[in-house]
């Protein structure tokens, strides 16, 4: 009796433990100002358009991390609010405002499912 009841008790922690999911690992690594964090959630080529520069099609994705990263670095983010999330199909939007000490920053992520987890192929700063 004692060991079903240690049994139940174990079986009651371990599944009160949540998986983040990919969509949430993405918003607390914007939170965290974390581009080396978000990068690990590209694609292998995403789409980067970042504010007051042109738009780069398929950047691979350790280039579009240091992209991230010095924007980061030189607009001061120090985090995220997440506005709006919708999703269709396999497709997802994400829509927010990175936070600086200025007015921020607004950001539009598009991902997709691919191999069974969510990747960023888009990413737009405005």
């Amino acid at each position: 009796m004692k060991r079903l009841f240690l049994l139940a008790i174990a079986g009651l922690v371990l599944s009160s433990f949540r998986f983040q999911s990919d969509t949430e690992a993405i918003i607390s690594a914007l939170k965290s100002a974390d581009a080396q964090q978000t990068g690990k959630y590209f694609d292998n080529y995403v789409d980067i358009k970042l504010l007051d520069k042109d738009e780069v099609k398929s950047m691979g994705r350790n280039q579009a991390t240091l992209a991230l990263k010095a924007f980061f670095a030189e607009t001061g983010v120090k985090g995220f609010e997440k506005l709006s999330e919708r999703e269709l199909g396999n497709t997802m939007y994400l829509a927010g405002k990175l936070l600086n000490n200025g007015k921020g920053n607004n950001i539009t992520i598009m991902l997709r499912v691919k191999d069974g987890r969510k990747q960023i192929i888009t990413l737009r700063i405005s």
